[in-house]
């Protein structure tokens, strides 16, 4: 009998964003369900009574919840194609704690970015810079995060890809400039399948910005 696999999401999520890129570099077929986080669904209620946020996994009736343990239980359960987390004991740890440092910091000081004014801006942004300057140091010259494939930080990183042109032009600055290694490995992930067709496009992610600036009054 076949996997039933459902994905319960919101496009511009870059959380749900890495279990879309994870799903398709294993090949796993699954059915898509797009939330209305102003309405969530029964559904999601149930299936995440705890935080009630996406993305959620529901794999055979039973849902995983937070998006890297989803792609830890999905290299788990999935083993034979594109292994994401290494082998090595020592590299699973260092690949684990750099991702923890990508959601600890990476929306946060983004997020900041793009609600800020004047000399709360300055100061976000130089944060910003600050935190991309320590993973592209990470990268060195690595051609990902993983070595010579995609790995577990890569999809971890990668989808924050997409808001970049929120951040540069609300913020009025250059990530490319500040950070060039880094922005030459993202258009180096874009190049997979499994990452392009997982991203909505920046301007879409710059509208939205927007649209939640006007929402919430930080215009």
């Amino acid at each position: 009998m076949a996997d039933e696999v459902i994905l319960m999401d919101f496009r511009p999520s870059p959380f749900g964003m890495r279990v879309r890129i994870a799903l398709s570099e294993k090949g796993i077929k699954y059915v898509y369900k797009e939330e209305n986080l102003a309405d969530k669904s029964h559904l999601l209620l149930k299936m995440n009574p705890i935080h009630k946020k996406v993305p959620v996994l529901v794999h055979n009736g039973r849902p995983v919840c937070e998006s890297l343990n989803i792609v830890q239980y999905i290299d788990e359960i999935w083993k034979g194609k594109s292994p994401l987390l290494p082998s090595d004991p020592y590299q699973r740890a260092e690949a684990r704690f750099w991702a923890d440092y990508v959601d600890k910091k990476i929306f946060d000081t983004g997020r900041r970015v793009w609600m800020s004014k004047g000399e709360e801006l300055e100061r976000a942004k130089k944060q910003f810079i600050e935190v991309l300057l320590v993973l592209e140091a990470e990268l060195g010259n690595k051609a990902y995060f993983g070595g010579d494939n995609l790995g577990f930080v890569d999809v971890s990183f990668i989808p924050f890809y997409s808001w970049f042109y929120a951040y540069e032009t609300i913020g009025s600055f250059s990530i490319e400039a500040e950070c060039p290694k880094l922005v030459a490995w993202a258009k180096r992930c874009m190049r997979r399948e499994s990452v392009s067709t997982s991203l909505p496009g920046q301007h879409q992610i710059y509208d939205f910005v927007l649209h939640i600036k006007k929402r919430f009054g930080f215009d």
